[in-house]
């Protein structure tokens, strides 16, 4: 059984002064760059990684409109980099219309490159995108083996504004290559290549709830064709997309809040960062005592909570088949710099300074669930995966931390 905890409010004033003033320096910009740890690594050029099996593969799994290009930013943002934005410029500065993010450090490849057909071949089949059918996993299997070992690829590129196939890209790999999309795990080959893998999990009401918010408060829509979009894609979704969850080391799931009897709106949502155990390269974050189980209502002097307030959870738990470990959040900060309260109460979060979680979720205090547990648990998901990374490779990402302030 799981130890109760009780917060003593007698935490020391200067430590909460040193925390706050590092949030609020936050927004000030730090600089990240790769660092060999070792003679192996020197060797590698700085834009790419040699053909000696150096590049880190990481898939992300997720559906449409369910946060994945908010969590690429924050990902991508953790390693770091320069140059960043869409392979060649994109179509709106002289280039063509890619799917591809780059960086000197990272490469994002969107997996809907290979569908096996374009939007008309769909038409004659009968079969959605989202179909295991409709996807070149021959292909897919191919060039990431080829990326992975360090080699170039021509890369077929689907189209998402006119759903064409268009003239394929040339990829050079970087030394973190990331494919995000519908199936990143579901080929047994193409699961095999990926060292990290991870999936957003929107559950059902939510999705449904965001999808009304976007649909008819925003485009006029009737509930009716909501429903029954939602509806007419679900099976395929079941079948094809949700059970690569089994698969992923870390789920982030996305839940309607316990904290309001029957909030249908999805604006207050509680999350699970749901941790595979016994996954190399990866300590699972832990909140207070390792191996307890927890509940914790943070609020008080040292964070403002208006309601419905904030609850964390933390245990271990079962999840399709996996023992895992569980941290959750439901519910939303009203300050951000207070974050740092609840990050100094969390343990292996892979910070390399003190109020690192808390300045990231600063940084992009305007994106979509900054302020709630999906924005939080993308940004200790990224700070895990740049700490597995290093372990894996014996490259090093440096962080300049902000300048110490004194207490």
């Amino acid at each position: 059984k799981g130890h109760a905890v009780r917060i003593d409010g007698k935490k020391k004033m200067a430590k909460i002064i040193l925390a706050l003033a590092l949030a609020a320096q936050a927004l000030v910009p730090t600089r990240t760059a790769l660092k060999s740890t070792n003679v192996r690594a020197n060797a590698r050029s700085e834009m790419t990684m040699a053909a000696d099996g150096g590049v880190v593969l990481i898939g992300v799994a997720a559906d449409s409109g369910c946060g994945k290009s908010t969590f690429m930013r924050r990902l991508t943002g953790i390693f770091g980099g320069t140059n960043v934005g869409p392979l060649g410029g994109g179509f709106d500065n002289g280039g063509w219309e890619t799917n591809t993010l780059v960086s000197d450090t990272t490469t994002v490849i969107c997996l809907d490159d290979y569908h096996l057909n374009d939007r008309g071949g769909r038409k004659v089949t009968g079969r959605t995108a989202l179909d295991l059918a409709e996807n070149n996993f021959d292909l897919m299997y191919e060039q990431l083996k080829e990326l992975k070992a360090g080699n170039a690829i021509k890369k077929p590129i689907y189209n998402h504004v006119n759903g064409t196939l268009d003239t394929p890209e040339e990829i050079t790999p970087t030394q973190i290559v990331i494919v995000e999309g519908l199936h990143p795990m579901a080929d047994p080959r193409v699961r095999e290549l990926l060292d990290f893998s991870l999936y957003l999990d929107i559950t059902d009401d939510v999705k449904f709830a965001w999808k009304i918010q976007r649909d008819m408060v925003e485009r006029g829509h009737s509930l009716e064709s909501i429903q029954q979009s939602i509806e007419a894609r679900k099976p395929d979704f079941d079948a094809f997309v949700a059970p690569q969850r089994g698969d992923a080391d870390v789920v982030i799931q996305v839940l309607p809040t316990d904290l309001i009897p029957d909030e249908k709106e999805g604006k207050v949502l509680k999350v699970k960062f749901i941790q595979k155990e016994g996954k190399a390269n990866f300590d699972p974050a832990y909140l207070f005592d390792e191996g307890s189980t927890i509940e914790w209502t943070p609020c008080g002097k040292k964070l403002t909570c208006s309601y419905p307030g904030i609850k964390f959870a933390y245990g271990p738990d079962e999840f399709l088949g996996n023992d895992v470990t569980v941290l959750e959040m439901d519910g939303k900060f009203d300050n951000l710099q207070e974050l740092i309260y609840v990050e100094s109460h969390l343990s292996n979060t892979a910070t390399k300074f003190y109020g690192e979680l808390t300045q990231q979720m600063i940084k992009m205090g305007d994106s979509p669930g900054s302020d709630n547990g999906t924005g939080f648990f993308q940004t200790l998901a990224s700070l895990k995966i740049r700490e597995f990374y290093e372990k894996l490779s014996g490259v090093e990402v440096e962080v300049e931390a902000p300048a110490k302030v004194a207490a």
